[in-house]
């Protein structure tokens, strides 16, 4: 079943790729082929129209000749024989393979005369209103004609003729038969060259597409779009694209020496001022409880803006490429415990490891163990103090795994897409009162990329979070 699922998915992805109805790529098949379709319709329905109506005319002069012929027959066998006699005689004179003649009165309730092939149901086509077009009688194809015949100037009654064109109007509807066949395979063939041809024209967008979403912020300097057989539209957008990102290069590295200059500049002061802060409250013994507390709020806020100065460094240098990781076989097991142990020791809160097998990656011991520390003290800000946390070591398919796991608040489904991203804070409420930034899980997910992991996040409100920090193993 997996090959049958697996081609399944193939074509269901080619579908939304090339018959997505929003695309410019089907808009422009669907239109160009509808107009296709349209024009090739046009000229068979005209042709198909045009070669009946030479059909038709080329037959009815015929019959109008014989026409025209008839009174003047009828008049000249009249003076030498009785009226019906004379009108039998002329039926016989100018009939033709393929024409039926018959005569009626003028009243049209006496047939006259007629030629041998005459049978009722023709007769009775011949009432209705004739104009000149193929009628159907029987399985007989006909051009029916009527006619006034005077004889003396005195009407004498009416002569209808019907010629039989069912071996043309059969090898007409062959032709046009072939026609229409023609239209639709020429049709099928101009909507698929217009598709491919259509494709062809928009792969340098595709292209431009593909390049645009492998940029990433650390290449935007670095990162040019070269379309060298594209229209000269596609060149001119993606010229104004490169310069577009030469701006957002230069203003990204523009943000990032400011940030790592202003974190540094003001680190150092305020280190200082922490420190005084610091050493008055432990020397000073004249000091009342407000002004204590003052100083103690004063070196707390401090001591939450150094913090929050050296994660803007730490995001600064890595975002910089001066961030060094020195990586090396690192057993999990024992930095996972010892982080735990740590956590122990300046709080309350029950870590639980759970480890089957002695897992081995290749990290950073320091990076690793500053990653499993933010996302524990996570873990503790947005759980109760009854909960425990687990902190989980396993090897699946090759792969070193870390989860740290809660039973807390959780996170909404519309925030998971967006909680490693900087100052992004889940609830401003909540996240004030604890005192966090959110850079904690930024830097995280900067330090495991930068040791060639990958770091997820699994949570359902109101039951708890699960992040897995993944390594190859």
């Amino acid at each position: 079943m997996k090959p049958i699922a697996k081609l399944k998915e193939t074509f269901r992805q080619l579908r939304q790729r090339h018959l997505d109805p929003d695309s410019l790529q089907f808009r422009l098949t669907l239109e160009i082929s509808l107009l296709s379709i349209l024009g090739l319709s046009s000229v068979a329905a005209w042709t198909s129209w045009k070669m009946q109506q030479l059909l038709i005319t080329t037959h009815t002069q015929k019959v109008e000749y014989i026409a025209n012929r008839f009174p003047r027959d009828v008049e000249l066998y009249s003076d030498m024989l009785p009226v019906a006699e004379g009108l039998q005689k002329t039926i016989d004179n100018v009939s033709v393979p393929g024409l039926s003649i018959w005569f009626k009165s003028t009243d049209g309730t006496m047939t006259l005369a007629k030629s041998s092939e005459v049978t009722d149901e023709l007769m009775s086509s011949g009432e209705m209103p004739l104009k000149p077009q193929v009628y159907r009688v029987g399985d007989r194809y006909k051009i029916l004609y009527r006619g006034d015949v005077a004889v003396k100037n005195k009407p004498l009654g009416k002569v209808y003729m019907a010629q039989d064109i069912t071996a043309e109007q059969h090898q007409l509807i062959a032709a046009i038969q072939g026609l229409t066949a023609v239209c639709i395979l020429a049709t099928l063939a101009t909507i698929l060259a217009i598709a491919m041809r259509i494709r062809r024209s928009l792969q340098p967008l595709q292209e431009m597409s593909r390049m645009a979403g492998a940029i990433s912020a650390a290449d935007l300097n670095n990162s040019q779009l070269q379309l060298n057989n594209a229209p000269t539209e596609v060149k001119e957008l993606a010229q104004t694209f490169n310069m577009m990102l030469s701006r957002l290069g230069d203003a990204w590295e523009q943000q990032r020496q400011f940030i790592g200059n202003i974190s540094h500049e003001l680190r150092t002061p305020l280190t200082v001022v922490s420190g005084y802060l610091q050493s008055l409250l432990r020397r000073s013994n004249n000091l009342n409880d407000y002004q204590r507390e003052a100083l103690a709020t004063a070196g707390a806020e401090a001591d939450r803006t150094i913090k929050l100065l050296q994660d803007l460094l730490d995001l600064a240098r890595a975002d910089s490429g001066y961030t060094r990781y020195h990586l090396a076989p690192v057993l999990l097991n024992d930095l996972v415990s010892e982080v735990a142990d740590l956590t122990g020791e300046f709080g309350d809160r029950t870590v639980r490891v759970a480890a089957k097998v002695n897992v081995e990656a290749m990290v950073d011991r320091d990076r690793l163990k500053q990653v499993l520390i933010n996302l524990l003290d996570n873990a503790i800000k947005y759980s109760e103090a009854a909960q425990p946390i687990e902190l989980i070591v396993e090897q699946i398919n090759k792969q070193a795994i870390i989860r740290v796991r809660d039973r807390g608040i959780g996170i909404p489904l519309q925030d998971l897409g967006r909680i490693f991203d900087r100052f992004y804070r889940v609830d401003e409420d909540r996240a004030r009162t604890t005192g966090g930034y959110g850079l904690g899980l930024a830097i995280s997910k900067t330090l495991v990329e930068g040791m060639g992991g990958k770091i997820m996040v699994r949570s359902t409100l109101g039951e708890g979070s699960e992040f897995s920090i993944v390594f190859p193993k």
